[in-house]
């Protein structure tokens, strides 16, 4: 069975003497315990309950047949969303009890020192060329209000970004953030509602890369994200891949949109029915 908190809930239950109408007690776990002698059946009618035989003999027996030691730390531990794996240890035995992702945060990058705040101390971000900082504990992490917080969105070019500097010249102080892992962009979006910095969204001139914007990020942050949209647009786009256009068409073609300042490059977009990778801004 899956383990949730709802599940160890009705076992603290009935190892603390509750009766359970048999209805809410499905599952192989119950059906077990009733087959072993662990819940003893009491008729009401046409219905039925179950209760432990014994308070103590009940918790024995789950940490005997499912290894949960405790059935108490185990609630708490399925209700905290950022439980550690020692935690989980402690309170089952099994580090994979739960599914939990151990990196918690996002890639930052900068071509220009940024000072930032991790935990009450200062840090410089500046990494070497050729790496990244990974943020963690993205909960205390504060980045001075007048840098301007950059998304790249593909792998490419927040490798490579000090070769397109040239482009962020206008917003002065800029500090990027990857897109990628993917399953690190939830954690992206917390970090950037929390603070009051202005977030722009570097992606492909294509329809994929406005419903991204607009999907992701414009939805959680509203007018303080908007998306780059390069002097130099229309130049490209007219040079871009039509097959790019044509592949996203089905899917984008009809999409909603909500931030009226991108308008411009998606009638661009419309207009040679092509579109343009953002890598082609590395400047080699």
């Amino acid at each position: 069975m899956k383990k949730t908190a709802k599940l160890i809930e009705k076992l603290i239950r009935l190892a603390n003497g509750d009766a359970l109408p048999a209805s809410s007690l499905k599952g192989a776990w119950f059906e077990q315990m009733q087959n072993d002698g662990i819940l003893l059946a009491t008729a009401h009618g046409s219905r039925k309950s179950f209760r432990a035989s014994d308070g103590m003999t009940l918790r024995q027996y789950v940490a005997s047949q499912f290894d949960i030691h405790d059935l108490e730390q185990t609630r708490c531990v399925l209700s905290d969303e950022d439980v550690s794996r020692a935690s989980l240890v402690a309170a089952t035995g099994d580090s994979k009890f739960l599914s939990r992702r151990t990196f918690k945060g996002f890639l930052v990058n900068s071509y220009q020192p940024v000072t930032a705040i991790l935990n009450g101390q200062e840090i410089i971000i500046h990494p070497t060329e050729g790496s990244f900082i990974f943020v963690a504990d993205y909960q205390h992490f504060t980045i001075p209000q007048d840098v301007v917080v950059v998304g790249v969105e593909n792998a490419e070019n927040f490798r490579y970004i000090a070769l397109q500097k040239y482009l962020f010249a206008r917003y002065g102080r800029v500090l990027f953030v990857s897109r990628y892992p993917q399953d690190q962009n939830k954690d992206l979006i917390k970090w950037l509602q929390s603070i009051s910095n202005q977030y722009v969204h570097f992606g492909d001139l294509d329809l994929a890369g406005i419903a991204i914007y607009e999907h992701e990020y414009y939805r959680h942050l509203g007018n303080k994200s908007s998306l780059f949209i390069p002097d130099d647009f229309e130049q490209r786009i007219s040079n871009g891949n039509p097959n790019r256009y044509n592949a996203q068409l089905p899917q984008y073609g009809k999409m909603q949109i909500e931030d009226k300042r991108v308008l411009p490059l998606l009638d661009c977009i419309h207009l040679y029915h092509k579109g343009y990778d953002q890598e082609g801004y590395i400047n080699i």
